[in-house]
């Protein structure tokens, strides 16, 4: 940067519309800056950030860049945009996300870091809860919607900062972490990665940014951990595994499928633990964001009740509803390792039949995962694909939803491809019965379907 980051004055975000994004631009304005932003789309996001005085275009022309000192722009944004090229060709200074997050978060005493393939969100949000519960104020950032902060985002006291860390294209190595939560790593983002070896290079990069008297705190039942060189000296090991420094025993399940689990840290009794989401899962991030909050002093008893309160994110299996008796259910999963979670989760709950709506996410994605897919989405009872969702991509692979839906047809013959939302809703409700389950499963727009049959 030509300049020091508060410096700045005039600052304009590309794709000011995604979770962190937007975020950054309701921090900014906090920080009396002239703020202005543009997306492709209007959305719930944009809407807020002109509600507090942010000018939010949308399209990416270039009358707002004129007038700004800096762009920040997402790795979404291609070289070629508007925006970001007319910005470069009058050298007006241009920074990635991550890279400008990694300096603002330097005001910060004590930056926790939440990262890993699955649960960033979900552990990020109890963490926060925790640190709420126990009124130490923290700045938070999460890539989803807390009820708690009435979104994805809050603006603390300067001590805190509990960030969800990701891992796609390197986005993390370029924090400034005092602490570090690794839940696990797989084989995803593999179009940036290409290797699950290439990932956990990069997950030991992240570990080696963490001071001498920095926190780590990792999940010793993940294989892909266990490869890793956990040099920190104030590490915590977490997991169901008897050798993790903290984790659970006696695990029961209520009537409504909420897990019940005694802890114990370095094999002492702590407390018996009450969750308020599905999934064994959820007793793992349970447990990342207990042995953190330890590591912090706060009381095993707020600890305990914020866990207890903390009942999910937006997306990650949420309840949204009922239609014709069938309950309705959300999930952001897009991975197979996290759609077996959520299969897992769905057999706690009484019913009649499942619906799973899956949405594919990225073409490479599903290139990399096409029979992993099959293999877990197979187990519901009735299977519905919609188009894959391409994000940032071109279908360079050839890949089709027809290739998944073969696959699937080999063990389960009631699937098919229906391409959009609306022939969804519309087949489900010619379809469903009372007492089924219906999950719409994907990190794309695939929710519609969800609220089209509440509409």
């Amino acid at each position: 940067m030509k300049k020091e980051l508060m410096e700045y004055q005039n600052i304009h975000l590309i794709g000011v519309g995604g979770a962190s994004m937007y975020a950054i631009a309701a921090m900014l304005k906090n920080d009396k800056k002239n703020v202005t932003g543009s997306d492709m789309q209007k959305s719930n996001n944009t809407e807020y950030l002109e509600s507090i005085g942010i000018t939010v275009q949308i399209g990416h022309e270039t009358n707002l860049v004129k007038d700004t000192d800096l762009v920040i722009y997402t790795a979404a944004i291609h070289d070629d945009d508007p925006e970001l090229s007319y910005a470069r060709r009058h050298n007006i200074e241009c920074v990635e996300r991550a890279v400008f997050l990694g300096e603002y978060t330097k005001q910060y005493e004590n930056l926790i870091c939440i990262s890993g393939t699955h649960g960033k969100s979900t552990t990020t949000s109890m963490l926060a809860c925790i640190f709420l519960k126990a009124n130490l104020n923290p700045t938070i950032n999460i890539g989803a919607s807390l009820k708690q902060i009435n979104g994805n985002y809050y603006i603390g006291e300067k001590k805190y900062f509990i960030l969800e860390a990701c891992e796609y294209v390197d986005s993390f190595l370029h924090f400034h972490p005092t602490s570090e939560i690794i839940l696990n790593i797989d084989d995803d983002h593999l179009d940036y990665f290409k290797t699950v070896e290439n990932t956990k290079k990069s997950f030991q990069k992240y570990i080696n940014l963490l001071p001498n008297n920095g926190y780590l705190v990792v999940n010793i039942d993940d294989d892909n951990i266990k490869d890793l060189n956990l040099n920190c000296p104030n590490t915590i090991t977490y997991g169901l595994n008897k050798k993790a420094d903290i984790t659970a025993k006696n695990i029961i399940y209520s009537d409504l499928g909420f897990p019940i689990f005694d802890v114990y840290f370095k094999g002492e009794y702590l407390d018996n633990f009450s969750l308020s989401v599905l999934g064994k899962h959820n007793i793992l991030n349970a447990l990342a964001a207990i042995a953190m909050s330890l590591n912090y002093h706060i009381d095993k008893k707020v600890i305990k009740e914020a866990l207890k309160e903390f009942k999910g994110v937006g997306r990650r299996f949420e309840y949204i509803g009922e239609y014709n008796n069938a309950r309705i259910f959300d999930d952001f999963a897009h991975h197979p390792t996290e759609i077996a979670s959520t299969y897992a989760s769905s057999k706690s709950i009484k019913h009649n039949e499942t619906w799973a709506i899956f949405q594919s996410h990225t073409y490479s994605r599903t290139y990399e995962h096409l029979k992993e897919f099959a293999k877990i989405l197979s187990k519901f009872d009735h299977v519905i694909i919609c188009d894959i969702y391409p994000a940032r991509e071109k279908n360079i692979w050839n890949v089709k939803e027809d290739d998944l839906v073969n696959l699937i047809k080999k063990n389960n013959p009631s699937v098919f491809h229906i391409p959009t939302y609306e022939e969804i809703t519309k087949y489900l409700k010619e379809h469903v019965k009372p007492n089924d389950l219906i999950i719409t499963i994907g990190a794309g727009p695939i929710n519609q379907v969800a609220n089209n049959l509440l509409n």
